[in-house]
């Protein structure tokens, strides 16, 4: 039962988290770094303990810090947000030791579907469709696993993510030097050097099925999420729900997420990761936490899934069922970075002027005022824009309104960007893919 709760996260996020645990009732105490003591969220929480220096390996991913400071504070359960270390088994196996709760799933959890490799086989095991590939780490027959699976392949770091730690590969040629520069990468990333092998699809879009389980036995999903345009293999835009996909599909994959749930023991919201292409979903990962894109699930379901997130960590059962969540309209989100639009250089800074759009369907989740200067130490998220009307194309013609009414001085920030995207054709009528920003910046 959490009844003090530690914000271990920054930005819109911890705001959001500040916001959702006020509404329950629980007091907060906001762990910051000495970068971030103007952040709004630990103006308003009820305490506020420094945990470090600016660099995050000393603060928000300092595990020792973050318990200490839930020990001093009084503060019983922590949330971790996105990122740093909500996705860390031995931050979750640790909290727990210590005999505090952690909002999200167990360690044990964590770790299996954390790691590509043995979350390929969990899927496999439980019934979850996956892209071709090896049956495990590359090893000495690499060739003709690769040669199976069919060219062009992807080598992938087991511990790999963001977009760090992948190769693409389109013949046998290429294969054993692009495997030892994977290899590298993903042991000076990740300090893990497994990868392994997969099919590369040329034109999917991913998409993410949104699931929500209590310690009761009680699991839902909460629909599906388009996020397929992306710079980096970073989300750039998303959307739900999904737009063409067979009613019949939707409901196969969603049994098959709350099974995977099942067998799992799955505790908290978490997110299963698709890529989709001719009629087929293929399993690529799961996220173990709420995700930055939750926003548009949460405008089209009316549910609040921090706030669930909470209820779940106090050990309540969900009041909901299955059959009372109706999706409602289309929401889409934009990710506002504080970037050159045209570089994608970051640009830190202070705020000279900041003004939030607003109106009918218009949500704004931000952490930005006049005068807070952007610390140039982590992302660049610094807001996003969410929209919501009865269809798709109005949702959009809200978004492009609520782009046009927001403007920050002071900083650059990637706001041109999402107002071209928006009024892109292919954007306008749905046909895009996970490779399309990528092409359209080399068409440039």
């Amino acid at each position: 039962m959490i009844n003090k709760l530690l914000i271990a996260n920054r930005g819109e996020i911890a705001l959001r988290i500040l916001r959702a645990a006020k509404e329950l009732k629980i007091p907060t105490v906001a762990a910051y770094s000495e970068a971030d003591k103007d952040l709004m969220h630990v103006k308003m929480a009820d305490e506020s303990i420094c945990i470090g220096p600016a660099d995050s390996s000393q603060s928000y991913l300092n595990i020792p810090a973050i318990i200490s400071a839930m020990e001093l504070s009084g503060a019983d359960g922590v949330h971790p947000g996105y990122g740093f270390l909500s996705e860390n088994p031995d931050f979750a196996e640790k909290v727990e030791k210590s005999g505090f709760d952690f909002v999200g799933p167990s360690g044990s959890v964590i770790r299996m579907m954390g790691n590509k490799v043995s979350a390929k086989e969990f899927a496999l095991k439980s019934g979850l469709p996956i892209v071709p590939g090896s049956s495990g780490p590359v090893g000495e027959n690499v060739h003709k696993e690769a040669e199976e699976i069919g060219y062009p392949v992807i080598i992938k770091a087991a511990s790999g993510g963001g977009g760090r730690g992948m190769k693409i590969v389109y013949s046998p040629e290429e294969l054993d030097n692009a495997i030892e520069l994977t290899q590298q990468e993903s042991a000076a990333a990740f300090g893990d050097s497994t990868v392994y092998l997969e099919k590369f699809l040329e034109s999917p879009r991913h998409i993410e099925v949104q699931v929500l389980a209590d310690r009761h036995g009680n699991i839902l999903h909460l629909g599906d999420r388009d996020c397929s345009l992306q710079r980096r293999h970073q989300k750039v835009i998303e959307e739900a729900p999904a737009m063409d996909i067979k009613e019949e599909k939707r409901q196969e994959i969603y049994a098959q997420c709350i099974e995977a749930c099942r067998q799992l023991n799955y505790v908290s919201a978490g997110t299963f990761e698709f890529l989709y292409e001719n009629d087929n979903f293929y399993f690529i990962e799961m996220n173990t936490r709420i995700q930055v894109e939750h926003p548009v699930t949460e405008s089209v379901t009316g549910l609040d899934l921090v706030k669930l997130q909470l209820r779940i960590a106090r050990d309540e059962e969900l009041k909901i069922k299955q059959e009372d969540i109706v999706m409602k309209g289309h929401a889409i989100e934009c990710r506002i970075n504080a970037e050159n639009s045209e570089t994608f250089l970051p640009s830190p800074g202070k705020i000279l002027e900041y003004h939030a759009p607003g109106g009918i369907g218009v949500r704004m989740d931000s952490h930005l005022y006049k005068d807070y200067v952007v610390p140039p130490y982590y992302d660049s998220l610094i807001a996003k824009v969410i929209c919501r009307a009865n269809d798709r194309e109005d949702a959009r013609a809200r978004l492009e309104r609520a782009l046009e009414e927001m403007y920050v001085l002071g900083i650059d920030t990637n706001l041109d960007m999402h107002r071209k995207l928006i009024n892109d054709p292919n954007f306008i009528n749905g046909t895009f893919n996970i490779n399309y920003l990528e092409n359209l910046n080399k068409d440039k």
